[in-house]
């Protein structure tokens, strides 16, 4: 009889699909997706970053205002906008405009959120991340994907640096217990490449990074550690653009709760689950061996324990 890890691992085994046509997406993810698979300037970036983070009030600026609100110039709004295949700036703030209305149209009465503390107002933000995640998950091939490639790789290799350590910590240690060679790399500098080269040496080929906010360059210089061994990197992170991103070979991002004196992490929490399941999905029959020997490995600690 199997154990409930076991039965766990078999009830929830993720099921290939599709995007679902009825469901809509939020107007932040159509703006996210609006300005993805571009490759933009340190400067684009910014202005890409502003856009997103005020779009209900940035849809509507002209350009002199948004160059001044962002830090650039104007000519760098104008090859920003053109660089996503606008004819200009307003073509772009064209575009942006039904975004922005439908954003306002969905938000929540204004007299509602006055009557929310701010506990409830961060829990109110944990929600959204976690619905916009859903979305995210409404197509489910591409964590199987990674989840198989991930399962691929042995050894497999966590990378997670200053605040993201706990993130890695947590998945290396579930990994283990369906992957055979799990290596946790949480220090940066010379101690992170060569672990990341004995484990390429090893005959591994991917690492699973974290980043979450503030983004270290440590975090960076590691990826690209890992990229120059020969090392592919999956990329778990809050944001959709930037170095981070462009320096991965795949990237699933998970927003962050910052309502708080410290960020909370329930969206990625729940991504690295889901890729965890995706890796027990990749090879049922090895994830049922290795969870019944670590049933028994335990069951045998608390025999020693009751004695």
């Amino acid at each position: 009889m199997p154990s409930g890890q076991q039965a766990r691992a078999q009830a929830s085994a993720i099921t290939p699909g599709g995007w679902s046509p009825g469901m809509e997406p939020a107007p932040g993810d159509k703006v996210r997706a609006l300005f993805g698979g571009h490759r933009l300037s340190p400067a684009q970036r910014r202005i890409a970053q502003y856009i997103t983070d005020h779009l209900t009030e940035a849809a509507f600026l002209s350009i002199t205002d948004l160059a001044e609100r962002v830090g650039v110039s104007q000519p760098s709004v104008t090859r920003f906008a053109s660089s996503l295949g606008f004819s200009g700036y307003p073509a772009l703030r064209e575009a942006l405009q039904p975004l922005a209305l439908s954003a306002v149209a969905g938000s929540p009465d204004t007299r509602e959120e006055t009557r929310r503390n701010e506990l409830q107002a961060a829990v109110d933000a944990e929600i959204a991340n976690l619905e916009s995640l859903r979305r995210v998950f409404a197509d489910t091939d591409r964590v199987l994907e990674i989840g198989r490639e991930l399962a691929r790789s042995v050894p497999l290799t966590i990378l997670g640096l200053r605040i993201s350590v706990s993130l890695a910590e947590y998945f290396a240690y579930a990994a283990k217990r369906i992957h055979p060679d799990v290596r946790l790399v949480s220090r940066g500098g010379s101690v992170a490449y060569d672990a990341l080269l004995q484990s390429r040496e090893a005959g591994g080929t991917w690492v699973l990074a974290f980043a979450m906010p503030r983004h270290s360059n440590e975090t960076l210089a590691a990826m690209r550690a890992a990229r120059s061994t020969g090392l592919r990197v999956a990329l778990i992170t809050d944001v959709a653009m930037g170095p981070l991103v462009e320096e991965a070979d795949v990237a699933l991002t998970a927003g962050t709760g910052s309502r708080l004196v410290f960020d909370s992490y329930a969206a990625p929490g729940v991504l690295s689950a889901a890729l965890l399941q995706a890796m027990a999905d990749a090879d049922p029959e090895r994830t049922q061996l290795r969870l019944e020997k670590y049933e028994q490995a335990a069951e045998q600690h608390d025999f020693f324990l009751e004695r």
